[in-house]
């Protein structure tokens, strides 16, 4: 992060400066010929002047030193030059170039348009590139010509020339590309641009990778002249595109190819000790996420943004890439699909069953990825659940009982996620594999993810989830706690059985002084309910704690395990002046009627400015108050809801308890079950389907 500039804009954080030029080391060393010099000059010129993409004012006093390193023949590594000016350039032109921006420390910028203002000024160094003998030096500098080009007719003539000169699928699709960001900047070659592209399009002799890259940009550029045979001439395109898949090593010998001519990938998480699996494996699926495994890729992404709303278009393709013949568009395509049943509504059975179709036993690399997409997607994902159940059952007939734990890394990956997948469907037969990772302790974090969805099997599972419980550390919070999983887990299941263990787990975090922890044991407890009593005796004191989380996760669960009003509703009414305002406020809801004392709070709580706060208030005004508070809790609730759609499972749950009286939001009701693209809370594919149920049940009530 840069937090001071000096007069020329170099970054102050530390770097030695040259002697005779006054550049920050750092910044000639990305031409030393030591490639780990060189290596960590640009990862400090990132750390520093491009931190997370942005631009700085030392970003835009590096631009002349920048290109004099690209311009020269002798610099090493001159593609990562070239594409790092690529990346300065992008970054800063889509940004306002009106504006004045502020740097961290609260200087005026505008070195995003004095980034841009070089970058045109020196666009004939990006002509150059575009010709160069290095492949990934023409590659970046391709793009650029159609960002910072401004002679329009020699940006095209020169987009022309790299198309008939280049070889390779990746150079000659950014070119076309590239064309269509120039037509789309420039209106003065707008018609030449997509003139060009209808004639690549009929070129039948063309390949057809080239043709399908024109016929997409093409609407790309012209979307009010999509028709209907776009699609069905774009898949008969892609069927004539078939790269040959490529194998690698022997555990990933069913990978898609992913070497450079279809992308590359770079490890995310530099080596460190202590790590939590939990956070490395998070790096790994965004390093994997962020894989390009077949040429057309990109391309095809632009196509389903290009078609946007159009779903029963964007599904005949993706029903076609799914079932493409080369492995590289098919493992691409499940993230697609992926993408489009996570953002629209509809009936996706089908996509799903293609999905189910991945899971190939021969090729666990895509299966495990279309069990992730089938996990991430549930309830949507259920016409899979039997393919996912035999794949398990497979896996387990062919590489043992102790497949979850196996030794190579993508049969193991694909076993594990096909396992999560059927336990989100409550299935018990994904219950011997979860067994395995507790009892072998391996991966168990990931069990522990879905554990609580079989109650069924609460009697297998919560022995081995309070024996985990018993051994955590209290003395450890966040990332280091054992506790985080376990003890939803273990308030999901409801056994009984599972109350000492959670009655000994707040005393140890208590004698730590980790409320927290101590906090979410008593939320666990609540959920068992007056069954939870025996530990009373811990739960009391706790309820006068200093600590206010402590104090009010104290208050709720005295009123779910002994439900005296006279002596939790007090609590409760002065957590409403705390930052525990809302939780408060939901507790009083539950109690009802016994809790009228905090009527009045709760009302001045409906003028808050903050919307969550506005809705708990307004839920518990209906479920303490009743019919006289319905036009305010309406109101409260649907200007929340216009105002924050994240709030819609929420809103609509006080809607559905208000029966009759929630009248008044009928229409709003109405228009929600009329959206294609899916809403609901942190926006995920279950919270939709949810919302969806919920308002069709309000509808069935009130019409």
């Amino acid at each position: 992060m840069i937090n001071e500039l000096d007069g020329v804009g170099w970054s102050s954080m530390g770097h030695a400066y040259g002697p005779a030029d006054d550049v920050p080391v750092w910044l000639r060393e990305m031409g030393s010929l030591d490639p780990e010099v060189r290596e960590k000059a640009f990862g400090n010129f990132y750390g520093a002047a491009h931190h997370q993409g942005d631009v700085y004012p030392c970003t835009a006093a590096s631009l002349p030193y920048l290109f004099a390193l690209a311009d020269d023949p002798a610099t090493p590594d001159r593609a990562s030059v070239v594409a790092l000016l690529l990346s300065i350039g992008r970054e800063a032109s889509e940004c306002d170039l009106d504006a004045v921006y502020f740097t961290p420390d609260g200087t005026e910028s505008t070195a995003h348009a004095d980034v841009v203002a070089q970058m045109r000024e020196r666009a004939d160094a990006f002509v150059r590139y575009a010709a160069d003998a290095e492949l990934l030096v023409r590659r970046a500098a391709i793009e650029a010509l159609g960002l910072f080009l401004d002679d329009a007719d020699l940006a095209l003539d020169v987009l022309r020339g790299r198309l008939a000169a280049e070889h390779g699928t990746m150079e000659r699709l950014l070119v076309v590309r590239t064309t269509a960001d120039l037509a789309l900047r420039l209106p003065a070659v707008h018609a030449a641009a997509t003139a060009w592209l209808d004639t690549l399009i009929g070129e039948s002799a063309s390949d057809p990778d080239i043709r399908l890259a024109a016929l997409v940009h093409r609407a790309r550029c012209t979307p009010q002249r999509i028709g209907r045979d776009l699609v069905p001439q774009a898949i008969e395109l892609l069927r004539q595109s078939t790269p040959t898949p490529s194998h690698t090593s022997d555990d990933d010998a069913d990978e898609p190819n992913t070497g450079e001519e279809t992308g590359t990938s770079v490890p995310l998480l530099p080596e460190a000790q202590n790590v939590p699996p939990e956070i490395a494996a998070a790096f790994e699926d965004l390093e994997r996420h962020n894989r390009v495994h077949a040429p057309t890729t990109s391309l095809l992404r632009t196509f389903h943004a290009v078609l946007d709303a159009r779903i029963p278009e964007r599904t005949a393709l993706l029903t076609e890439q799914l079932r493409s013949s080369d492995a590289a568009v098919r493992y691409d395509a499940i993230c697609m699909a992926q993408d489009l049943m996570a953002t629209w509504r509809g009936d996706h059975a089908n996509l799903v069953l293609l999905l189910a179709d991945c899971l190939l036993p021969d090729d666990p690399y895509t299966a495990a990825a279309a069990a992730e997409a089938l996990k991430v997607l549930a309830p949507v994902s259920e016409p899979a659940r039997e393919a996912l159940a035999s794949y398990v059952d497979m896996q387990r007939t062919v590489h043992g009982g102790d497949v979850w734990a196996a030794s190579q890394s993508q049969l193991r990956r694909a076993h594990q996620e096909a396992v999560l997948a059927l336990a989100r469907f409550e299935d018990l037969r994904a219950l011997p594999c979860l067994l395995t990772a507790l009892d072998d302790d391996v991966d168990a974090w990931r069990a522990l993810q879905v554990v609580g969805q079989l109650r069924q099997a609460a009697g297998d599972l919560v022995p081995r989830l309070t024996r985990r419980l018993a051994g955590a550390d209290y003395s450890q919070d966040g990332f280091g706690s054992s506790t985080g999983a376990l003890l939803p887990a273990l308030a999901a299941l409801r056994d009984p059985a599972a109350i000492p263990a959670l009655t000994n787990a707040v005393t140890a975090a208590i004698r730590h002084e980790n409320w927290r922890t101590a906090a979410t044991v008593l939320d666990a407890l609540s959920a068992f309910g007056t069954g939870a009593a025996t530990a009373l005796h811990v739960v009391r004191p706790l309820a006068d704690a200093q600590d206010i989380d402590l104090r009010m996760a104290a208050a709720g669960a005295l009123w779910e395990l002994e439900g005296n009003v006279e002596s939790v509703v007090p609590k409760l009414h002065d957590l409403l002046d705390t930052h525990e305002h809302r939780t408060a406020a939901d507790v009083l809801g539950r109690i009802g009627p016994p809790a009228a004392m905090a009527l009045p709070r709760l009302r001045s709580m409906l003028t808050d400015g903050y919307e969550w706060t506005r809705i708990h208030a307004a839920a518990a005004l209906w479920d303490i108050g009743g019919e006289a508070e319905a036009p305010a809790v309406v109101e409260t609730l649907l200007g929340a809801w216009e105002k924050n759609d994240a709030t819609s499972n929420y809103v609509v749950a006080c809607l559905h308890r208000m029966g009759s009286a929630a009248a008044p939001a009928l229409p709003r009701i109405l228009a929600e079950l009329a959206l294609s693209r899916r809403s609901g809370h942190f926006g995920s594919t279950a919270n939709d389907e949810e919302l969806q149920a919920i308002c069709r049940a309000i509808v069935t009530h009130l019409v």
